[in-house]
This record gives C-alpha cells, sequence and structure tokens, in this order.
C-alpha cells in the first residue's frame, strides 16, 4: 500500500487509521471503533467522496 494513498485516506476521512489493505481492486481502512461513524459521514458521503476521488471501493471495518 502506498503511503502517499494512506495519507490521502486519512486527510479524506478526517480519522486515525491503524491499517489499510488492498482486497482486489478495492480497500479496507481500519478506525478505532468510535470513529467509524465519522468515517463514513451523513448518508456515507464521506466515504462516497473518497471513493470518487480514489476510484476504489472503500469498506470501513473496526480496528482490534
Amino acid at each position: 500500500m502506498e503511503a502517499e494513498m494512506s495519507e490521502k485516506l486519512k486527510q479524506m476521512l478526517n480519522v486515525p487509521i491503524s491499517k489499510v489493505e488492498e482486497q482486489g481492486d478495492g480497500l479496507v481502512v481500519y478506525v478505532p471503533k468510535e470513529q467509524i461513524a465519522r468515517a463514513i459521514g451523513a448518508g456515507g458521503s464521506v466515504i462516497r467522496s473518497a471513493e470518487l476521488i480514489l476510484k476504489r471501493k472503500i469498506t470501513i471495518k473496526e480496528s482490534t
């Protein structure tokens, strides 16, 4: 995973990211449980914007 893409995700989602994994042509982003709603945004607006910019499907999961 490119450090540049990880940094872009951190800025776009505005939450701490513990790990980013490539999964097929998408990304799985791990964030703290209390930050999941913020990363997704109201009605999914934040995550959809990030997907459009990066041109990849993004899945948010709770970091362990």
